[in-house]
């Protein structure tokens, strides 16, 4: 089993396993149609929608295995603002997919670059990736800036790729590896 050693501090945040009681946090921004425009087949939730969710999110606290998520609440003391996941991709190839959900009221402060930076940084240093690619609609101008800001470049343009609210829809894939994640960080 894999598992960060919880909490993760950064400088403003706290970063830990999400739990039941994060449900009216969660549910604050599961419910917003803005929070979910971007994610495949997903529509604002209801409260009971939203418990679900975080229980499942609840047992997502570790890698046990290959396909596992790892999901990490971000905290301050506002609440639970998102979350960061990491999918662990590939054993052999020591890959992993990055993803995030944040409430917009708590954006433009760099705190999802924050917590982002956080996670990679345990993917990258404590666990031993190779690589994290991300993956997002290519009209989500907010995904892919963050994961520019994470120095991740762009690697691919797929050109309606997958279905996305019953058409076609293009995705940006995104990527970084650990030396050029080693090499931004030292110069940070």
């Amino acid at each position: 089993m894999f598992q960060p050693t919880y909490p993760i501090r950064t400088a403003r945040l706290t970063l830990r396993p999400v739990t039941i009681d994060d449900l009216d946090d969660v549910y604050a921004y599961q419910r917003r149609p803005d929070v979910v425009r971007w994610m495949l087949g997903a529509e604002p939730r209801t409260r009971e929608q939203s418990r679900v969710s975080v229980l499942a999110m609840a047992g997502e606290d570790a890698w046990r295995a290959e396909g596992d998520c790892l999901t990490s609440a971000v905290v301050t003391d506002a609440g639970v603002i998102g979350i960061v996941e990491l999918v662990w991709r590939s054993q052999l190839d020591r890959t992993a997919e990055i993803g995030f959900v944040f409430h917009p009221d708590h954006g433009g402060r760099g705190l999802a670059t924050e917590a982002a930076t956080a996670v990679l940084a345990w993917g990258f240093d404590e666990f031993g990736l190779h690589r994290v690619y991300g993956r997002c609609h290519a009209s989500n101008e907010a995904s892919a800036r963050l994961m520019t800001r994470l120095g991740m470049r762009r690697e691919a343009h797929h050109v309606r790729s997958y279905l996305f609210d019953g058409e076609w829809a293009d995705q940006f894939v995104f990527a970084i590896l650990a030396d050029e994640w080693r090499s931004r960080a030292a110069q940070d």
